[in-house]
Order: C-alpha cells, then structure tokens, then sequence
C-alpha cells in the first residue's frame, strides 16, 4: 500500500485534509482509522450525545493520572475512536474561537497564524444557517461542506438565561461567531437536517467515491524514518504488522492525545524520555507530549418550580418518542444537542476579551446522562478560558498498544481557583436576575451550604469536570524555538515529509470549544501541504468591549 499523502486519523482535521488533498485528483491519499462505522442512531442522532462518549466502541477511553489539585481524582479524556474521530461523539457545539486566540498564536511564534489569516478557512469551511435568530451574515461563510445552525430554541428557560444576563448588566450577541464574541445570545452546532454533521459527514463521506482516496481501518504503530524523512507509517491490521509507504509526506492527525504519542514512539521528542523507553533518537524535541491544556467547567445547576424542563422526558418512554421522532422524521428534541444559549463574558476590569465561556441547558444533567434526582432542574456549564496550568503526555510504555500516561496538572496555578470562584458567583448573580423569579427553585449544585472561598474551593475539587478540550501537546511555533514540535507550516521541526495538524499544535487554547478550529486547522494545512498560497487575510475587524478596562460588563 502506498500513496503520495498518508493521514492518521479521519477526525476533524484529518477527514478535512483527505477531503482537500484528494480534491483536485492530482494526488493519491490513504487515510488510516482505527475504528469503525459511526452509522446508527447513537451517534447521529445530536440529542444522543451522552451515550457515544462512554462507549468503548467508539472511544478510545483514556483516562488521566490522579490529578494531584482534585484529590486525586482520575478524570476521564474521551477520544473518538470512529470515522470522523472526536467530531463523531462530542458535544457538537460550534466555536470559532475569538480573534485574540489567534493573534496570541501569531505573537507566540505561529506567524500566519492571526485571526486576519485563518477567518477565511472559517469562511471556506462553513456553510451557515442563521435560522431565525439574526447573526452577522458578512461574517460567516455559505457555501463550505460543514454546516452551522442554531436550535430552534423553543424552550422559554433559552431566552431566560440571555435575558438574565443582559439583566446583571452583560452584553448581548446574536453571533458570538461573528464580529462580537462577547455576551448572551443563540449558540450553534454542528447539526444539519436532524443528524450530527461530522468532519465525516462534511468531508470523508463525499469525498469516498473518489478513486484517490483509500481509507485503511487499522491501528498505526509508529512513524517509519529513514535518513531524517518520514517514508511511511508501520501498522498493525488484523494482527499482521505491515508498512504503508508515503511517497510526499506522513500527516499525522491522530489527535491531541495520540498524535504526540505517536511521534514519541517514533524517536521524536524528548531524549531522556526515549532513552528510558530504549528508542533510538531520531530528533531531540523536548516539546513533544508537552504543554497540554484543556478547558474545565462545573454543573450550576437550579431546581425549576415549573414543569417546563427536559425532565419530563426523562424516562423510558420520553426518551422512546423522542427516539421514535427522531427516526421517523429526523425532527423533534432528539434533533438538538439541546445547548441552545451561550455567553462569553470577561471575569474582571482589565481583561480584553471574554475569559468565561457558559453553555446553558434545559435540564439538570451530567455529561454520562445522570440527571439530578431532585427533577426539573436547568444548569449551566461554565469555566475559565485561559488558564495558566500546563500538563504532559508521556510514554508509560515502548508498547504502540498501551495507552500514554495524561497528566493535566488541572488547577495548579493560584489563579484557577480564584477564577472558579468566581464563574460560581456569577452564575449565581444571573440565576438570581428577575427574569429566572417564575422558575428559580432551590439550588441543587453547589447548594446553598456552600458559601465560603473554602467551601467552594471544597465543591470544585470534587465536581470540576473536563470540558474534554485536550491540545497543545505538538505546539507550532518558530522553527529556532526549541520547545516548538512544527513550524508555522505544520512540518515537524528536524524530520522531512513529516507534518502534524489537529489540536494538538494549538500553540494556546481558543477560547470555546475545539472541533471548529481543529477542522480549521486541517483546512489550512491543506493549502500548505498542497504547496498553494494561504487565502488573502481577511479585514473582519473583532469587537472588543469599550469598556474592557473600567469594567467586566
């Protein structure tokens, strides 16, 4: 088996370079994927999203160490392990990220990288469907393979929570994708016509009929180098280990998790790492596993007094009609991933762009599906953006089959902890708005009870969950700086024909959720692997807050 282009892994970055590398016909491409089919309801259906996640089949079920600022509790880092990766079992919520991510990038050594360079791979990649809820129509593209939409938002507690905010003084926004991120307003996802709409969905299925791309199902080993250049991949299929030949270049977009592992295993990271694992040294990066960051958040949660939540549906047969109308029709609530409203708000005074992110949705839930036993409930998952924490990927073993050791160190800088706080207090604040007064019941999570820094510092250590936004472990950046794994063009920094592109070279967190800016990644990377010249940066102009010096509203 051999191809010009051979890819590892068909998620959100993968799946959109094996579209455009095989576009234009000139160059054969073999994508190699581990799992398997994402057909079936689990997956496709957006309001189902809880169960793909903690499914062996369809994840890969990492796990991280003990976190030694969360009492040692191990949290769990779900991967896709499916055509279509992570972007066939995640939330489906739709962020590009706010221009100042990606002027920090540029800033930090990944030139070209700035919110005026990557807005039209934005652009080339969407196709947007504002609904009826407005948006910024200049802003956003119409005619790219991934479609964006908006919930119908249909459930009155949607509005309530936009309401409430603009009540505790906030901004509004009817397109946080647009030229203003911060505020309250509708949130989008990935969802088109009733089904889950995948990098999968948007790039690998229509481009499989093409003669030039081959998709392998197999478990990659390692990265063959010969003479500082990559020549192909060693894989294990069906228990037989076989080499499949690259004729240009190896990609690798396996993930943020198992893309550093994979260059580990193949002599490329840190020398004293490699050597305890006896492989031969082939380029001494010490970046490579390193500065791994996520996001993290914590269930607010509030009893409803009105019977108007989700809950109702939370039983067997609720969740049957619900089911039976989503396959029938591929309408009804099962074709929503139900996170229908969003903010992004500044923490304080002198902070430039929004650093808290909330997701709201109509019933008291957590991400395996355990609803709250008191009943009709709302919540909202919020967190801080941009925390200082940094922690590793690492070899447990020289084994390709044993899974790495995840480290995230999650809440060891000060900081963090005061930035918990005070995403609690706030949505306390906006909870407590005139607006929630004909629904608001007790508070469920935290509780009343807890009320002091201690004891809130007490609730999120044992409730602060992953947001499940692992990057940053294969950091682009200068070719000369010598914690950088790839340089401002995704080539590995000291090995030939060897390129990564997925989450893993987020030089920093974006401020949301990553599936966008991972297919971003893989758009982008297109253009380079392919030699042509990037789109012509864009003069989209952010909005930032007049007032982002004086105040945090």
């Amino acid at each position: 088996m051999e191809a010009d282009f051979v890819i590892i892994g068909s998620g959100s970055a993968g799946a959109a370079m094996a579209s455009r590398l095989s576009e234009d016909g000139k160059h054969s491409v073999i994508v190699l994927e581990f799992g398997g089919t994402d057909a079936g309801p689990l997956i496709q259906m957006p309001a189902a999203l809880s169960y793909p996640m903690n499914m062996p089949r369809y994840d890969w079920g990492f796990v991280s160490e003990p976190e030694p600022h969360l009492g040692g509790r191990t949290l769990a880092v779900p991967r896709g392990k499916v055509i279509g990766g992570s972007s066939s079992i995640n939330g489906m919520v739709y962020v590009r990220g706010h221009a100042g991510d990606y002027d920090h990038w540029a800033e930090s050594g990944a030139t070209g990288w700035g919110y005026a360079d990557v807005v039209p791979y934005f652009k080339r990649m969407e196709n947007w469907h504002p609904g009826p809820h407005g948006g910024d129509p200049d802003r956003r593209g119409k005619s790219g393979p991934l479609h964006v939409t908006r919930g119908k938002r249909d459930n009155p507690l949607f509005q309530t929570f936009v309401t409430a905010g603009k009540q505790a003084g906030f901004e509004l926004t009817d397109d946080y994708n647009g030229e203003q991120q911060e505020g309250f307003g509708p949130m989008e996802q990935t969802v088109w016509q009733g089904r889950r709409w995948s990098a999968a969905n948007a790039y690998l299925k229509p481009a499989r009929s093409r003669q030039n791309l081959t998709i392998v199902r197999c478990f990659a080993r390692k990265i063959v180098i010969e003479n500082g250049r990559a020549t192909g991949v060693e894989i294990d299929r069906n228990g037989v280990v076989e080499v499949v030949q690259a004729r240009k270049e190896v990609i690798v977009a396996a993930s943020s998790i198992n893309s550093p592992k994979l260059l580990l295993l193949s002599g490329i990271g840190p020398a004293a790492q490699l050597s305890e694992h006896g492989i031969p040294l082939v380029a001494d990066r010490p970046g490579v596993g390193a500065n791994l960051q996520d996001h993290m958040e914590l269930y607010i949660q509030q009893a409803s007094i009105q019977p108007i939540t989700l809950y109702k549906y939370w039983n067997l047969l609720g969740k049957a009609l619900i089911g039976a109308q989503w396959l029938l029709f591929k309408n009804g609530l099962g074709a929503s991933n139900q996170f229908e409203s969003a903010a992004f708000i500044r923490s304080k005074a002198g902070v430039k762009y929004p650093d808290i992110q909330f997701h709201f949705i109509p019933i008291a839930i957590r991400y395996d599906g355990q609803a709250a036993a008191e009943g009709h409930g709302f919540q909202a998952h919020v967190g801080p953006m941009r925390s200082a924490s940094r922690g590793a990927v690492t070899l447990r073993s020289a084994d390709p089959k044993i899974a790495p050791r995840i480290q995230f160190n999650y809440m060891s800088d000060p900081k963090d902890w005061a930035d918990f706080r005070h995403c609690i207090h706030i949505t306390r604040e906006i909870f407590g708005q005139k607006a929630f007064d004909p629904y608001r019941g007790k508070e469920i999570l935290p509780g009343d009870k807890y009320q002091t820094d201690d004891e809130l510092d007490d609730h999120i250590r044992r409730h602060a969950e992953s947001a499940y936004h692992p990057c940053g472990t294969c950091r682009m950046g200068r070719a000369d700086d010598p914690m950088a794994v790839v340089d401002p063009e995704c080539r590995v920094i000291g090995v030939e024909g060897l390129r990564v592109a997925d989450s893993s070279i987020f030089p920093r967190i974006t401020n949301g959720n990553l599936n966008g800016p991972s297919i971003m990644v893989g758009e982008k990377a297109s253009d380079h692997i392919l030699g042509k010249t990037p789109l012509p940066p864009s003069n989209d102009v952010p909005w930032i807050n007049p007032r982002w010096q004086t105040s945090d509203r």
